[in-house]
């Protein structure tokens, strides 16, 4: 087995506990920072830029001006609809520090593998009892792939299942580097119109396309659809999905992940817009028109994972 560079760092924003989704079994998620995407419909956009970000929750504010104090870039000011001036904050994190209410919070902290496998530990016994493990997720965990590729290791030597959320875009030297390391990738494929795929995430869906192909040969591998109304979820956008996934021999189950809204607050809390705030979810009779479609192909689907 290969040595494991524990000192490898990489920046986290969450770790989430007890999960029993994005893989088998009870599983910790592990957040990494950084996506070359900006999918108009994304819940963690805290999770887009890779360095630390500041978070203001005005519902938590006590107006203490704790925060004004300690701030040198003066870059904090109620008079500002926003708070804060991103064009100043140059992240020292001081007013967080004192902020004693945490309205302020910063997402994104510098952590070493170690450090990642030492809270991981904590819950190795749910790991074992229910046949789960470790999901790296983001953000695009393939943005930081020697940090992601240690975790992994670290995490087999330790018999724990790997899994990853990925969209795929990364070079194809990372994605042979890193995937071996993995039993479960879950790769997003989000419209198999290229320009369309280009409007709605800024990219080209070509290198995520060919880096499927090469991921569904290396590991086992789970296709899956956020289905956004008016971009995705039309029949014709869809069948063409399913009709690409039908191209990858190795891939036998995709899942439907319908669009909701829960991270539209999070825009806020950055200063960000959200763009599809009047969106509606779903009905259910149109997720099971598009589950018929999967099936009808004879790959096996799932709502939700």
């Amino acid at each position: 087995m290969d040595s494991i560079n524990y000192n490898e760092e990489g920046v986290v924003f969450d770790i989430q506990k007890y999960s029993i989704n994005d893989g088998p079994g009870i599983r910790t998620i592990v957040f990494l920072k950084g996506c070359p995407l900006r999918c108009i419909w994304c819940s963690n956009p805290e999770s887009q830029r890779k360095g630390k970000e500041l978070m203001f929750r005005e519902i938590l504010c006590i107006h203490c001006g704790m925060c004004i104090k300690v701030c040198k870039q003066k870059a904090l000011d109620p008079k500002n609809p926003n708070f804060i001036d991103r064009e100043k904050c140059v992240m020292c994190e001081e007013c967080a520090n004192v902020c004693p209410s945490s309205a302020l919070e910063v997402k994104g902290k510098v952590m070493n593998v170690e450090e990642v496998i030492n809270e991981l530990k904590k819950d190795d016994s749910f790991y074992y009892r229910s046949n789960g493990g470790i999901t790296l997720s983001g953000g695009e965990t393939l943005m930081q792939p020697k940090f992601a590729k240690e975790i992994f290791k670290a995490c087999r030597s330790r018999g724990w299942h790997t899994a990853i959320e990925t969209e795929g875009y990364a070079p194809e030297e990372v994605v042979r580097d890193v995937i071996p390391h993995i039993d479960l990738v879950l790769l997003d494929i989000k419209a198999n119109d290229d320009e369309l795929h280009k409007k709605v995430t800024g990219v080209s869906n070509k290198i995520i396309k060919r880096n499927a192909r090469i991921i569904q040969e290396i590991a086992n591998t789970i296709i899956r659809v956020p289905t956004i109304p008016g971009i995705n979820a039309d029949e014709k956008e869809f069948g063409d999905i399913v009709d690409f996934v039908k191209t990858l021999p190795n891939v036998k189950e995709l899942h439907i992940l319908p669009y909701h809204n829960y991270g539209e607050g999070k825009y806020n809390l950055l200063g960000r817009e959200y763009e599809l705030s009047n969106t509606k979810k779903l009905e259910e009779d149109h997720i099971d028109k598009l589950k018929n479609i999967v099936e009808s192909k004879g790959l096996i689907c799932k709502v939700g994972g």
